[in-house]
C-alpha cells in the first residue's frame, strides 16, 4: 500500500473512533462528574485524537517534504508522551499502568525517529513506514484502553 493512502485511511479511521469514543462518552453523563475518570476519558481520547493528527501532517509533509511532518511528529508526540506520562503517574490499576507506559514507550521512539530518521535505516524501511507501524500499535494500545475502560470493574460505572 502507498504510504500517503495509509495515512489518508489511518486518519479518517481513528477520527472515527474520536468519534465514536464521543458516543460513549456523552450517553454516561455520570463518567464525567469524576475526575479520575474524567481524566482517564480524556486519556482515551488523546489516545485516538494524537495519531489522527500525526496521520493529516503525514499527508501534508508526505515523502516530499519530509520536515512537515516530521516536526509535527515531534511536537505531537511529546504531548502525548506527557500527556500520557501525567495519566500513568496516578494509575494503580496494573493493566492500565502497563498499556500507559507502552504508549509512552512508542511516543518517545515516534519522536526519536522524528528527530533522527537514520533510525529507520537498519530495518529497511523509510521513517515515515516505522512511523506508520508504531502509530498502528499505539492506536492498538488505545483500543486496549477502551477495552479495559468499559469492562474492568474497577472503572466501569456501577450499575444501579
Amino acid at each position: 500500500m502507498d504510504v500517503s493512502t495509509f495515512y489518508a485511511l489511518f486518519s479518517a479511521t481513528c477520527f472515527t473512533l474520536v468519534g465514536l469514543w464521543w458516543g460513549v462518552t456523552t450517553r454516561e453523563t455520570s463518567w464525567v462528574t469524576d475526575p479520575p475518570r474524567r481524566r482517564a476519558i480524556g486519556g482515551v481520547y488523546l489516545a485516538f485524537l494524537l495519531p489522527a493528527l500525526m496521520g493529516l501532517f503525514a499527508q501534508v509533509g508526505g515523502v516530499t517534504e519530509p520536515e512537515v511532518w516530521r516536526i509535527s511528529f515531534i511536537v505531537i508526540a511529546v504531548a502525548g508522551g506527557v500527556a500520557t506520562a501525567r495519566l500513568l503517574a496516578t494509575d494503580t490499576d496494573p493493566a492500565l499502568m502497563t498499556i500507559r507506559a507502552g504508549a509512552v514507550a512508542i511516543y518517545v521512539v515516534i519522536a526519536l525517529v522524528g528527530v533522527f530518521p537514520g533510525l529507520a535505516e537498519p530495518i529497511g524501511l523509510r521513517p515515515i513506514q516505522v512511523e506508520a507501524l508504531l502509530l498502528v500499535l499505539l492506536v492498538a494500545l488505545g483500543h486496549a484502553l477502551v477495552w479495559h475502560w468499559l469492562v474492568h470493574e474497577t472503572i466501569a460505572p456501577e450499575v444501579t
